[in-house]
Order: C-alpha cells, then sequence, then structure tokens
C-alpha cells in the first residue's frame, strides 16, 4: 500500500468516526455549530480556500443584519416566486457575507434573508438558520462592499437608481476616484456622469475627469 493509499485509509476511518459522534451529538442546534466548526477547519486546509464558496456556514437568522446601501429591489411577483423556489427546492445558493464584531452583514443575498422571514415552511425547514459565506478579507471596508454588491446586482441585471446614485455619491465623498469606481463597480465615465447629476449635488463634480463633459 502506498503512503497516500494510507492517508486515504486513515482520512475515511477518521471521517467515519466523525460522522458517528455527530449523530450521537444531542440537539440539532449543537449538530450545526459542530458541523459549522469542521467546515471551517477543513476550509483552512482547502487548496480552493480563496474561494468564498469552499466554506458555507449555517447562520442563526437573528445574528444576520442587513446593510444600508443595497440597490436591488424585487418585485412582488419575483419575490413570490423566490419564496416558492426555496420552498421547492430548497436554499442552493448561500447568503454573502461580512463577519462583523457583533453580527454578520449581508452583501448579497437580502431577499433570501426576506424569504425565510415570510414563509414559516423555510423556517422550520432550516431551524431558522441561514446558509452563509464571507467575502474575501481583503473586501470587507464599507468600499469594497458596496462594490461588491452592486457586481452581485448588476450581474444579475438589478439595481435601483437611487440607491446606485447614492452609493457613486458616498465613494465620492469618501475618496474613491472615478477610475476606481469604473473599474470596480464596472460602470463606465458617463454612467457615473449621470448618477452624479441625478443626485443634484454640485460637490460631486469637483472631479476634473470630466471636465471634458462639461
Amino acid at each position: 500500500m502506498t503512503e497516500q493509499e494510507e492517508n486515504r485509509d486513515k482520512i475515511e476511518k477518521l471521517t467515519g468516526q466523525l460522522c458517528r459522534l455527530i449523530k450521537k451529538t444531542k440537539g440539532s442546534d449543537a449538530q450545526i455549530e459542530a458541523l459549522n466548526y469542521i467546515r471551517s477547519l477543513l476550509h483552512e486546509v482547502s487548496p480552493l480556500k480563496h474561494h468564498p464558496v469552499d466554506f458555507v456556514a449555517w447562520e442563526k437568522t437573528e445574528n444576520i443584519e442587513c446593510n444600508d446601501y443595497n440597490p436591488n429591489h424585487v418585485a412582488v411577483p419575483e419575490m413570490k416566486l423566490l419564496i416558492t423556489s426555496i420552498e421547492e427546492d430548497g436554499f442552493t445558493m448561500p447568503i454573502v457575507t461580512n463577519p462583523e464584531e457583533e453580527s454578520i452583514r449581508i452583501v448579497d443575498g437580502f431577499h433570501r434573508r426576506q424569504s425565510l422571514l415570510t414563509s414559516n415552511k423555510i423556517r422550520q425547514s432550516t431551524g431558522g438558520r441561514l446558509p452563509v459565506t464571507y467575502i474575501r478579507e481583503q473586501h470587507r471596508n464599507r468600499n469594497d462592499r458596496m462594490a461588491t454588491t452592486i457586481r452581485h446586482n448588476r450581474a444579475r441585471g438589478a439595481h435601483d437608481i437611487d440607491l446606485m446614485s447614492n452609493i457613486v455619491r458616498e465613494m465620492t465623498e469618501m475618496g474613491r476616484s472615478t477610475e476606481w469606481i469604473m473599474r470596480h463597480v464596472g460602470m463606465d465615465r458617463d454612467e457615473i456622469l449621470r448618477l452624479k447629476q441625478f443626485t443634484g449635488l454640485a460637490s460631486l463634480f469637483a472631479d476634473k475627469e470630466f471636465s471634458k463633459h462639461n
């Protein structure tokens, strides 16, 4: 038997023992917390750990909070369909979050959380927990989180112009250049200009990069 075969045999035996211990653990909450812990440790040794979806944890809904800038709105028919989809197919996509000191902040997936709060069937099926993954550490400041949210929304073709304008305003006021917004949010200059115009704040046009449009 080769060393690789011996290691695989040991892993299989240890995995079997671990599964039996989890089954013996009393209470679904204790089992879920144990599994979250095990998955987090496996994630640390995973060759794919640079992808957030490599580690999905089931977190209690009361620990998960919304952000204050999400520019994505879902119409009533689509929201009903989302609820039906999760009721019938289960959660097939985790909520993207940012871990904070006292809570877990949603970056993308607000309406998936709302579906659980709306549907008793969904809430009962998960024990009041939501599947979450955590964004990369280098994207956890507010500007980068906003850009991550917009990228997720725009990839699905959904965004609200009022909130998008507010995000551009906030990024500009926090010192982010037009180039940074273009690169990280996927907008062109004209789109950023229109959103700045939509805010009606003259201070946003101090950026000389827009002089050729004036």
